[in-house]
């Protein structure tokens, strides 16, 4: 009998000794997922609407205060690797994106990517100065350098070889006034034909051989990501301090405020203007992505006219998605579903920007 109640007592125990473990087992596995959720970031990006900043606070042209009423603003995007937690507030807040990623960064690191969007923003800088210095009638030349290398194809066989940041100068020892024209010679050679990259590295001319490549696009080509490194030359004084900003998408904004500020012609006649839209030397608007978050960033700036670009969607696109939008096309539906009253105006080149500005004088 009292091997029975020993028996039974200790069977209690351990039943409640097991209840609190239960418990205690669920109280750290809460605290575990909660601290995970909050603080562990996974393989995805959160693109959220960002600010609407006064490029003056970022560009001076001759050293002179520009305290004409009214503003010129670049926009940006949030972007920050996601948690848990942000991932499933991304999914309940509108004008949040998510992308993975490998859609963001393309797979590397976050340091690397940075420095890339940090080489977009001085092509994007230095267009941006020559165009406006050129619409302004002021002497200034573009001067190519070369291409910056961003990243290199996994099938290149210059993989290994060259490296983010290098300068790619020639090709077969032929030089160019783009990496459009280097794109086109390198796209007309064949299929597996050997081809000799001259190229800086930390500031020493290098030479390498490899060969010709299918790229994704069913093009000819070297296999690798690029964008022009060049240098402006003029006598107008025009600084930038944009550090921790990247991205080549305020390349438009930048050239209003420029070409505003060297003819004196004030046409922001006191507005708040925003825009986006990366500018090239012939004074063209490319496509940004984003657009929709960057009307949010805008519309919450005050802003009262807001430029995005209207290039027509690449065929790629459509026949991947034939529900993608122009970049106007998505600025417009943001803007309505906001209900903003900002302006939404489409432009193909800053010319068209100047001249809307001009007739709303």
């Amino acid at each position: 009998m009292k091997i029975l109640q020993v028996f039974s007592s200790n069977l209690k125990a351990l039943r409640q000794w097991i209840k609190q473990f239960k418990w205690w087992l669920i109280g750290a596995l809460a605290a575990f997922l909660l601290l995970f959720s909050l603080f562990v970031p996974l393989p995805y990006y959160l693109e959220m609407p960002g600010g609407a900043y006064d490029i003056r606070s970022v560009l001076t042209v001759d050293d002179r205060k520009d305290d004409q009423e009214g503003s010129y603003n670049f926009v940006a995007v949030s972007m920050s690797q996601a948690t848990l937690a942000q991932l499933i507030y991304g999914w309940l807040t509108p004008f949040t994106e998510i992308t993975s990623m490998q859609e963001t960064t393309g797979g590397y690191s976050n340091d690397d990517y940075i420095r890339m969007n940090q080489f977009y923003m001085e092509t994007s800088q230095n267009n941006a100065v020559y165009q406006a210095l050129s619409l302004a009638g002021e002497e200034v030349s573009l001067d190519y350098m070369g291409v910056y290398v961003l990243n290199v194809n996994e099938n290149s066989s210059f993989k290994g070889i060259l490296q983010l940041a290098d300068t790619v100068t020639g090709v077969n020892s032929r030089t160019f006034s783009s990496s459009a024209d280097l794109i086109d010679y390198v796209s007309g050679l064949e299929l597996g034909e050997p081809v000799t990259v001259q190229y800086t590295s930390d500031g020493k001319a290098k030479e390498a051989e490899g060969k010709i490549i299918r790229l994704e696009n069913g093009k000819n080509g070297i296999g690798i990501g690029l964008v022009d490194h060049t240098e402006v030359n003029s006598d107008k004084d025009i600084v930038f301090s944009t550090d921790g900003v990247g991205g080549p998408s305020a390349g438009l904004m930048f050239t209003l405020d420029i070409y505003d500020q060297l003819t004196e012609e004030d046409l922001r006649q006191g507005r708040v203007i925003a825009g986006t839209g990366t500018i090239e030397k012939d004074g063209s608007v490319g496509d940004i992505g984003g657009a929709a978050l960057k009307v949010v960033a805008a519309d919450k700036a005050g802003a009262e006219i807001f430029f995005v670009p209207n290039n027509p969607v690449d065929e790629a696109v459509l026949k991947a998605d034939p529900a993608a939008k122009t970049n106007y096309e998505e600025a417009a539906a943001a803007a309505k579903e906001l209900g903003s009253k900002m302006k939404i105006v489409p432009v193909t080149n800053v010319q068209e920007a100047i001249d809307y500005l001009r007739k709303q004088d």
